[in-house]
């Protein structure tokens, strides 16, 4: 992109050095002041062929003489880019780029996408259902185009995800959460490990191919490794023993489960009346109407069904079932 905005502005440069060309020379040769200067060298590029200021010395009628040879030259150049331009569609990607840009500068709290293939997709299409803004990373331009008619929203950057300045430029340092979906695990492995590197507080996920670069993705800073086939195939055999069970679930994570959320609550969280509460006090404090379905303590492990005088402190989550306003309005995010 960068070689783009050089290209579309070459021609605009060239037509600039040829005006500070002609009026520092008729500065210098006929010794006109800055405004006489100015009006012969528009008259001179533009061939408008007005009344000289002055009569011109030989060696200013040479110097005009240049500088008409030299504007038609530029312009004709210029003319010629600013067409090659139009015509293969650059300057259309290029005002696209500034809005992507633009779009992700006013993100914050966002997740970054590495990868838009079949994981990829399934993971955008998951962050879209639940209102989760997220900007996709994938070099496969061809890839992208063929997914934009679909989702022409979509907010997406051209590049490589293992370039940190491909990173950078997606607001890594305004990100709460990273995806890493490409198909190779070395890519990943340094994809985590940059992202670890320039946002130690973010939240990392990495698919993993292999079962032998899980514990690596883990080194280099994942605070999750998922292997897609793995899932599926456990994915198909429990629907066999536990059917209702899994499909209740992805309702819940699915399209159709969109007003229904499973949300996990930290401390942090919760209005000040309610910390350092019980849990029945939590769940009564204006009847919001979710559900708590367990809880997750300080030493990270989970109690499913918590009594309800277990006391909630610094450090736990409270796992709770609702629609998205009512979880809002438990976070007294609703008045």
């Amino acid at each position: 992109m960068k070689n783009s905005l050089w290209r579309l502005l070459q021609p605009f440069i060239v037509l600039q050095v040829i005006v500070t060309i002609g009026i520092v020379g008729y500065m210098l040769i006929e010794h006109f002041d800055f405004a006489d200067a100015v009006y012969m060298t528009t008259i001179s590029i533009t061939t408008a062929g007005f009344t000289e200021v002055h009569t011109l010395s030989t060696a200013g009628r040479m110097f005009t003489v240049f500088l008409l040879i030299t504007s038609w030259g530029s312009f004709a150049f210029a003319l010629t880019r600013i067409t090659q331009y139009i015509v293969s569609g650059e300057i259309n990607k290029f005002f696209k780029y500034r809005k992507l840009m633009a779009s992700i500068d006013k993100m914050n709290g966002h997740v970054i996408l590495c990868g838009y293939g079949r994981n990829g997709r399934q993971a955008a299409q998951t962050l879209r259902v639940h209102g989760q803004p997220f900007v996709v990373i994938e070099r496969d331009a061809e890839l992208l185009e063929k997914n934009m008619a679909e989702h022409p929203e979509l907010v997406y950057l051209q590049g490589d995800g293992t370039d940190d300045d491909v990173l950078r430029r997606a607001g890594i340092n305004r990100a709460k959460a990273l995806i890493s979906a490409l198909p190779t695990d070395a890519d990943n492995v340094f994809i985590v490990l940059s992202a670890r590197s320039m946002n130690a507080s973010m939240q990392i996920i990495s698919r993993a191919a292999n079962s032998n670069s899980i514990a690596k993705l883990k080194k280099a800073g994942a605070d999750s490794v998922i292997m897609p086939d793995k899932i599926g195939g456990t994915h198909m055999a429990t629907l066999v023993s536990k059917p209702d069970v899994i499909e209740f679930i992805d309702y819940l994570s699915g399209e159709e489960g969109e007003s229904i959320n499973m949300e996990s609550v930290p401390w942090l969280q919760l209005p000040d009346e309610i910390k350092n509460k019980t849990l029945r006090e939590i769940m009564n404090w204006k009847i919001t109407g979710v559900n708590c379905i367990g809880i997750k303590n300080k030493d990270g492990k989970f109690v499913i069904n918590p009594p309800d005088d277990i006391l909630i402190e610094e450090g736990m989550k409270v796992i709770v079932l609702g629609t998205r306003q009512q979880i809002e309005e438990m976070k007294g995010n609703i008045r």
